[in-house]
């Protein structure tokens, strides 16, 4: 009896053993990572929301005296901006998709240079100008000006690539009966293109929210500078608190109508006919007309800044400097970290989720992507409640914050690459007894390079140019070139920010050119 047990006990002790290390090895980890990955991701924001919850029960909440005043100037820097901003990109989109005039393919790729000038950078110039001609720019119509020129290229890409592909029965069919290009536009297009356009819009709300340098050199009274001020001035962590839970919700509600009409645009595509839309020739004053506002925009946002560089040349004389020779080293150092780390977790999740069916692991890591949505000043204030208990590093909390929040531009690359990718793929990989990690170097990085190169390269430019989060966490006397900019402004020295606004600019312009190939072929 004894011989027979320890007979049938050895194979099922083996067979365990063999599910257990199964079990602990290959997608295991793969999924383990993942999760962790995620968790660290929504950390903050939880941590943040507890604190909030905290105050409302123990009586501590607040939104300081200025609070209203707060909230009711970024909802209407919102509104401004979204009412002049979706204007002009959708305006430029009908224009530069549908009709042809001279210029039309250069024009087109201009509408992504004013993705290169950071808002802060554009209101520093304009404030600088004025003051050496005399008047005073200030308010929130500036403010509404300089967010709508920066930001419009949102509404731009995302209604081009509906008036391009949308409605080309219905179009061609107005253009026999001599219906023209406006007409189209009103009773055709624009229907189809406003879910289109209504998630740009979102995404400039998104810009708009999360604006710190801009807002401050304008006067402009804003949640993301009352939460810096409360937390950094003020000493006031409930106040700062609650101005970040109210962000939290204006983000939520355009999470969900950006979401929304992203859905009705697909839904909207699939029952129309697909291909290129037709082409309306313009000649004469229409084309003239076409070229002027086409070009108006990135001439403002990229001219203003240069000429301010013209104005102060001599400054240009001085060269590159010790100093600046130190912020662009940092800068470069905590970009190239972020992108890494951001890489790596963006990869790792959209990875994970393609090889495991999981639901809620697919939950976690479309929450863990949202960062991008959250502001900076948000993300900065969650991650002070989080660390000050730890007394975890200032540059530690900063490379967590840049790789939370810029996470979800190299995963929205990597998973759209990966969509397009056949499962068959990993159905004869793992045939041959490849396991995850081979697949992945053998299989999805090679059709994955081109998707992580660019991702990378936004990430890099993005990290450079954020002001919120670096201000807010960076080690004291720690400044870097975004922060030097904005403190040069603030003095009213923006003739000394020469260098250093020049650098962001170049560097902005590369991220804007990574977009410019797929934006040329639809021209084509």
């Amino acid at each position: 009896m004894k011989s027979d047990s320890s007979s049938i006990a050895g194979p099922l002790r083996g067979g365990v053993l063999t599910q257990v290390r199964r079990l602990l090895s290959g997608r295991f980890w793969l999924v383990a990572g993942a999760a962790g990955i995620a968790f660290l991701a929504l950390l903050p924001i939880i941590g943040l929301l507890g604190e909030g919850l905290l105050g409302l029960s123990s009586g501590n909440a607040s939104l300081r005296p200025d609070g209203l005043l707060q909230i009711r100037g970024t909802v209407v820097l919102l509104l401004g901006t979204s009412l002049m901003g979706g204007v002009i990109g959708t305006a430029n989109g009908w224009l530069l998709a549908n009709c042809r005039f001279p210029g039309r393919r250069w024009l087109r790729i201009a509408q992504l240079l004013p993705l290169a000038n950071p808002s802060y950078l554009l209101a520093a110039t304009l404030v600088d100008i004025g003051s050496l001609e005399g008047f005073t720019i200030n308010g929130m119509g500036w403010g509404i000006a300089v967010m709508a020129l920066t930001t419009y290229p949102y509404v731009f890409l995302l209604s081009t690539e509906s008036f391009t592909i949308c409605g080309r029965r219905q179009l061609e069919a107005c253009r026999s009966l001599g219906v023209g290009p406006w007409n189209s536009f009103r009773r055709i297009a624009l229907p189809m293109a406003l879910p289109a356009i209504g998630a740009g819009i979102a995404l400039m709300g998104m810009e708009v929210l999360n604006e710190y340098g801009a807002v401050q050199l304008l006067g402009i009274p804003s949640l993301s500078a009352g939460i810096l001020e409360a937390w950094r001035i003020e000493g006031n962590p409930a106040g700062a608190v609650g101005l970040a839970l109210i962000t939290l919700v204006i983000v939520l509600v355009l999470l969900f109508g950006e979401r929304r009409l992203r859905s009705r645009s697909r839904r909207w595509s699939e029952g129309v006919a697909g291909g290129e839309s037709p082409a309306w020739k313009l000649s004469g004053w229409r084309a003239l007309s076409a070229q002027a506002l086409a070009a108006a925009p990135p001439l403002i946002t990229l001219g203003i800044p240069l000429l301010w560089g013209g104005m102060n040349w001599q400054q240009l004389a001085t060269g590159l400097t010790p100093e600046l020779l130190l912020l662009t080293l940092r800068t470069l150092g905590l970009a190239l970290a972020a992108t890494l780390l951001a890489g790596l977790a963006a990869l790792l999740l959209a990875i994970a989720k393609r090889w495991s069916s999981a639901r809620w692991l697919r939950g976690v890591t479309f929450l863990a992507g949202m960062g991008y949505a959250i502001p900076g000043a948000v993300l900065a204030l969650a991650l002070l409640v989080i660390g000050a208990p730890w007394q975890l590093s200032p540059i530690l909390l900063l490379l967590w914050g840049y790789s939370d929040r810029f996470l979800a531009v190299n995963k929205g690359g990597i998973d759209a690459a990966l969509e397009r990718l056949s499962p068959s793929l990993d159905e004869a990989a793992t045939g041959l007894g490849l396991r995850w990690p081979a697949v992945l170097k053998r299989v999805h990085l090679p059709l994955l390079r081109g998707p992580i190169l660019v991702g990378s390269l936004l990430v890099f430019v993005d990290t450079v140019k954020e002001l919120p989060l670096t201000f807010a966490l960076r080690p004291f006397d720690f400044d870097t070139l975004a922060v030097r900019v904005y403190q040069y402004a603030g003095d009213e020295r923006l003739a000394a920010a020469v260098w250093p606004a020049l650098m962001i600019l170049v560097l902005g312009l590369v991220a804007s050119s990574a977009l410019v190939p797929r934006l040329d072929r639809e021209t084509e």
